[in-house]
């Protein structure tokens, strides 16, 4: 899937004006003909003989098409109302941490129930975030040897939809493909499938290696900061404090994808086309920063039920593609954000 880190404040925002126009006195000869669309207002002024002269100003009617309004240049505000969720989610998300972090709440956070947790599942948490870090290292091995083949990078920045759906069709199908094969320890073909996908994917965000190697290393450091600190909540929160999430946070999964979809043809210049990218953007980092909340008590609650004796053995790598790709989602919007902010101060 092509990737594009677009600047909606590159064209300067055309406003539309209205024209007044000021007739002698009295009233104007077949004005209903010459100004069908327009209403006047007289306004009397007494001269110096008593008499009265009348000016009529006439004002334009905004008849704009639904469409028109839609297409018309934005103004800038669906960014500054992402912005503004983005930080008032960051204070949210601060406040949550040091509300469960100084154990004020009344339930035994899974933290604390940690220290009752049986070896085994301490091993399993241990191998699920063994992959998940591994396949982080394997992305971003990826995207440097994909942004210096000419022909990966050809093909993943085709803004074509046979590209993109080829692109899209990559990811999903390695991933399914990879959660499919039965869990063996060991390197085996289920590790070589994982393997596949988070190269993969690597592979698609390698465009975003264009912003250049200082911008990328702050969104790692704050993608880093992000997912530990909601980790961190995660894990101090009650167990099942988050798990309540699922149907708001699939509806808003639906929202953001539809989102992006439409962002790929409209130009983010447009105040329909920046109200998708603003969703698409700063709604997607709020909705995979609920989801990395969401997914780690998921994991945590399967490493304690899931039987040790059973049929189907704990899947270490399926637990970890959830966080994984929630991690890549952060960093994917982050990165879009900073890039936006150094284009803007450049101007």
């Amino acid at each position: 899937m092509s990737i594009f880190v677009r600047n909606p404040y590159l064209f300067n925002c055309l406003r539309h004006t209205k024209f007044v126009v000021i007739t002698t006195s009295g009233s104007p000869k077949n004005g209903t003909s010459l100004f069908q669309n327009v209403r006047f207002f007289s306004v009397g002024r007494r001269g110096t003989r008593g008499g009265t002269s009348t000016r009529s100003i006439p004002i334009t009617k905004d008849r704009r098409s639904f469409k028109e309004i839609l297409m018309q240049p934005t103004t800038g505000a669906p960014f500054a109302f992402g912005s503004s969720a983005v930080a008032g989610a960051s204070l949210f998300g601060i406040g949550a941490l040091c509300y469960y972090g100084f154990g004020l709440a009344n339930t035994p956070g899974t933290l604390e129930n940690a220290y009752a947790w049986p070896t085994y599942v301490r091993e399993r948490i241990k191998s699920t975030y063994f992959y998940f870090g591994s396949g982080l290292a394997i992305t971003a091995g990826s995207a440097i040897a994909a942004f210096r083949s000419p022909l990966v990078m050809n093909l993943v920045t085709k803004n074509s939809m046979m590209g993109i759906l080829l692109t899209i069709g990559a990811m999903i199908g390695t991933s399914m493909v990879a959660q499919s094969i039965p869990y063996r320890e060991g390197f085996g073909s289920k590790q070589l499938a994982w393997a596949l996908h988070c190269g993969v994917v690597g592979a698609v965000i390698a465009p975003l290696c264009i912003l250049g190697g200082p911008l990328m290393l702050r969104a790692a450091l704050y993608t880093a900061g992000i997912s530990g600190a909601l980790s961190a909540i995660a894990y101090c929160a009650p167990n099942d404090k988050f798990l309540m999430m699922g149907g708001p946070l699939a509806l808003g999964l639906g929202l953001v994808f539809a989102a992006s979809m439409g962002s790929m043809f409209l130009p983010p210049t447009t105040a329909l086309g920046a109200s998708l990218y603003s969703i698409s953007l700063y709604g997607g980092l709020l909705l995979f920063s609920a989801f990395l909340l969401y997914d780690t008590q998921r994991i945590v609650r399967r490493a304690e039920t899931h039987p040790p004796y059973a049929m189907v053995p704990y899947d270490p790598v399926n637990a970890s593609i959830s966080i994984y790709m929630d991690v890549i989602n952060i960093f994917v919007r982050i990165a879009t954000i900073l890039a936006n902010g150094s284009g803007s101060k450049r101007r």
